[in-house]
């Protein structure tokens, strides 16, 4: 039966390049007596098949048993890693100090203490340099170990060095692993909360966060710990919607991995985090050449991304992307926008089984947008379907809110008036089960309610009315928090002037350069 979405080893297999397949293949030749032996040929099965199915497995190898097939798929299982940590240890440096402690330990247990001790003496210093702190530690026990165990004739005072040198990693763990924790708090504290919506939650949110960084200096802290420590900033500033601090923060946790480059090969993927909250943070607040410059470096290590891992090159497509369109809603370039919409598609496809449904929601949403804004308002909705028909429960609700409502406002543009007249109710349910709505949120649905089935002679009114009650109900940031998603005060402009949406925005970004 086919399962290809739950069975570890076909997902394996199939996440493996050419390059890869061929390592395994001379890495079996070499170890194996049979290369034609029955895992082998289990392999080369999976890795020609388009979905996992044991009936035809056992089909294609006849010589495989069905008691035999979960033994030999955990033996595969198995080589398959050693060869991928064979091929990928000249790049990954914790692989090569993981060895060399691995080799530590052999000459060891074979009585070659001197030889061990030298092994650990050298690599602890490459942990070190990397800022590996809990491989550091690692080495370090050991060298206690051996020292506390052995005559080793160490020079004086060698037990007092490790043991400083041990209460120095001790507390390097300890506080990059605290920021680390508060920068996982704050990030759970958004995906749960989102932003801000009045004072009362403000103060709570900065309460919690203060405490957490009390007593932290800058200054006197490790490389990871400055960029757990802007993570932490990033998404605390985010939640307070204070997009300028964010923005400052953000470019301060990119600045921290120009400084030290060797930390982009050591961690690529919190790099990369980096460079997308700092996109992200321009994209707010229409720093429009800043992005440019930004979007070009992280073109160039997308380019790049793939010879890291798959896992990086997936999480750097996404935040390119996303990067990308969220140019052309800057630039209020909606149609060349829908450039990108072909190649996501493909991408999407490409890494279904890696790409988490959060993001793929995003995207979808984006690329809606793109279509509402080039005003092809059919490929908008079909966009938001899939949104809509997602089976997701809670999962960004904030993009399910929104996504129905733009497609609300979508069937409107299309003359489904039939059609809105049910959506309204349809909407209206969905937004009364959540909480929290902003002001800003409140008018916009009480004029789709009230306004979108009226006579044409007096829709403009209900645009213009609209429009200037939002001005007034914005003043105040927490009621612009519905504008991170939908930017209606475009949409309600180019109804008043006659013209499309992505004029009104173009003619907006014009005016700022």
């Amino acid at each position: 039966m086919p399962n290809h979405l739950n069975d570890p080893l076909f997902l394996l297999v199939k996440s493996l390049v050419g390059a890869e397949k061929r390592h395994f293949k001379l890495y079996i030749s070499r170890n194996q007596a049979n290369e034609e032996s029955k895992f082998v040929r289990l392999f080369d099965v999976l890795d020609s098949s388009k979905e996992y199915n044991e009936e035809q497995i056992l089909k294609k190898v006849p010589s495989i048993s069905r008691q035999q097939l979960p033994n030999l798929k955990a033996h595969l299982y198995g080589e398959l890693l050693t060869a991928l940590r064979l091929l990928h240890s000249l790049k990954n440096m914790e692989i090569q100090i993981r060895e060399q402690i691995d080799f530590a330990k052999i000459l060891y247990n074979r009585g070659l203490i001197l030889q061990a001790l030298k092994i650990l003496e050298k690599v602890k210093l490459v942990a070190r340099s990397n800022s590996h702190f809990i491989l550091t530690l690692e080495i370090l026990q050991f060298e206690k170990d051996i020292e506390a165990r052995h005559i080793t004739r160490s020079l004086k005072g060698r037990a007092a060095q490790l043991i400083d040198e041990t209460d120095f990693s001790i507390r390097q763990i300890n506080e990059v692993t605290h920021l680390s924790n508060v920068a996982l708090k704050m990030y759970e504290l958004y995906l749960e909360n989102g932003h801000v919506n009045d004072e009362k939650h403000s103060h709570e949110i900065e309460k919690v966060f203060r405490k957490s960084i009390e007593g932290i200096n800058e200054a006197q802290i490790s490389f990871f710990g400055k960029a757990y420590l802007h993570q932490s900033y990033c998404w605390y500033y985010i939640i307070q919607l204070d997009f300028t601090r964010y923005y400052r923060h953000a470019e301060k946790w990119v600045q921290l991995f120009d400084e030290h480059p060797e930390a982009k090969k050591e961690d690529p993927f919190l790099y990369v985090k980096a460079v997308h909250n700092l996109l992200n943070a321009l994209f707010i607040i229409g720093r429009h050449e800043k992005m440019n410059f930004e979007l070009k470096q992280l073109e160039k290590f997308y380019a790049l991304a793939g010879g890291f891992s798959e896992n990086l090159e997936i999480q750097t497509f996404v935040y390119l992307y996303t990067a990308r369109i969220n140019q052309h809603f800057l630039e209020g370039t909606f149609t060349e926008g829908l450039a990108l919409v072909k190649p996501i598609e493909e991408k999407l496809k490409q890494y279904q089984q890696y790409i988490d449904m959060h993001r793929v929601l995003v995207f979808y949403y984006k690329i809606a947008s793109l279509y509402f804004g080039s005003g092809d308002n059919e490929k908008a909705v079909d966009y938001l379907n899939k949104i809509i028909h997602l089976k997701v429960g809670q999962l960004r609700t904030d993009i399910q809110c929104f996504a129905r409502l733009l497609h609300l406002i979508a069937h409107y543009e299309l003359g489904n008036m039939e059609l809105v007249e049910y959506l309204i109710k349809s909407v209206y349910r969905f937004l009364s089960k959540m909480e929290n709505l902003d002001a800003v949120l409140t008018e916009i649905f009480a004029f789709l309610r009230r306004s979108l089935s009226s006579k044409p002679a007096d829709i403009k009114k209900s645009f213009i009315a609209l429009r200037d009650k939002l001005e007034t109900v914005s003043t105040s940031k927490y009621n612009r928090r519905s504008y991170q998603y939908l930017d209606i005060v475009s949409w309600l402009e180019s109804k008043i002037d006659g013209i499309p949406v992505q004029d009104v925005i173009r003619r907006k970004f014009e005016k700022m350069q």
